[in-house]
């Protein structure tokens, strides 16, 4: 089978999305390295059906992180056995187009989101210029690739000719009962500019359950001043990152989780979480905003409630009619279940490995 190896800027251990991707890669009898960064504070990496390297730099942030990051990514693979490589978003695409390109490998290309797009590269002139340079550089050039849902593949194929197949993101299926409820509502993921913390924050005036965040980011700092701007630090939680593992049995006793984004930015407008489904698969209701990929959803499940727009008003609104409404929030576990039983990665991996069968055999 192919010799695989996939590109990341994170240190494996909180990656779930990649660990699903090449342990079903692996068991399909691929051998598969993941390849992504050790952080002063990194943990032990745990043992994997894969290979895991992590290479080391001494910045961790910003532009001389990701020059240096990427060097030595490009140095790495140049000399490793490989019959494919997968850039996995375009913070590593660049050393995984020239590598493939000076050794004639075939490319992949796992665009999760329309990298350019998001709010902390969109909202800065120079360093969104810096990166639709390289998107439009080398994404021509990876015609084998897929995304998290068709929205996303159609504006690659608009922008870029490409023809990217779907592969979404979910996590496995396990029946499961419905858990007691915590007294918490969560936020889980990253804590970065984009996802409505300057709403979500201010709106716990109104809401008297308290608000536990999993996850860290580029925006905690701000976060943190938010709270007690508004003189709610004794009602949010910071959690910090937790391990898969630990998250896990963390959110089915929420009472409600969060899927947020701001609508200026194209990539959170298009979007279609992680955690949208970490909630669902764990029958916890949700306040989702009102965007294409998440609507097709709830058109079918009604798991918790979307909200057409993110202001602090409207999101409290949300969660205290669930809150205070246990029969909604039972027919919404409920409809979680139903929706964990087709929306799951025991079927969406049949199409990732098909995929690789396809194009490597």
């Amino acid at each position: 089978m192919a010799r695989l190896y996939f590109t990341v800027t994170n240190d494996l251990n909180f990656d779930q999305r990649m660990n699903r991707i090449c342990t079903s890669l692996a068991e399909a009898g691929h051998r598969v390295t993941l390849v992504g960064r050790m952080k002063k504070n990194s943990r032990p990496l745990q043992p994997q059906p894969y290979r895991q390297v992590r290479l080391f730099t001494f910045f961790e942030r910003g532009f001389l992180f990701y020059a240096i990051y990427n060097i030595h990514l490009f140095f790495y693979l140049m000399t490793r056995k490989m019959d494919a490589i997968c850039a996995i978003d375009l913070d590593t695409i660049l050393p995984c187009y020239l590598t493939s390109k000076f050794r004639r490998k075939k490319r992949i290309y796992d665009a999760h989101e329309l990298f350019c797009e998001m709010k902390e590269i969109s909202s800065r002139p120079l360093i969104y210029k810096i990166w639709k340079a390289i998107e439009k550089r080398t994404v021509p050039h990876f015609k084998l690739g897929y995304c998290v849902n068709h929205f996303i593949a159609e504006r690659f194929k608009e922008m870029y000719q490409v023809d990217y197949t779907v592969i979404r993101n979910m996590p496995w299926y396990k029946p499961r009962k419905q858990e007691a409820n915590g007294d918490f509502i969560l936020y889980q993921g990253a804590v970065n500019e984009g996802r409505c913390f300057e709403t979500l924050i201010p709106a716990m005036q109104w809401i008297d359950t308290p608000l536990w965040i999993a996850g860290d980011g580029n925006f905690m700092a701000q976060a943190r001043a938010l709270a007690s701007q508004y003189g709610v630090e004794h009602k949010i939680h910071f959690k910090g990152m937790l391990p898969p593992d630990e998250l896990r049995q963390l959110t089915p006793k929420a009472k409600v989780g969060f899927t947020l984004f701001e609508p200026d930015a194209e990539s959170n407008y298009y979007s279609l979480a992680n955690r949208f489904f970490d909630y669902m698969h764990a029958g916890v209701p949700q306040v989702c905003v009102d965007y294409p990929a998440y609507r097709e959803i709830y058109t079918r499940y009604e798991i918790g409630i979307l909200i057409p727009d993110v202001s602090s008003e409207r999101i409290a609104e949300a969660v205290n009619n669930i809150l205070h409404n246990p029969a909604a929030a039972t027919r919404m576990q409920e409809a979680c279940k139903k929706a964990a039983a087709e929306y799951n990665w025991q079927h969406e991996s049949e199409t990732l490995k098909r995929f690789y069968q396809q194009h490597l055999g």
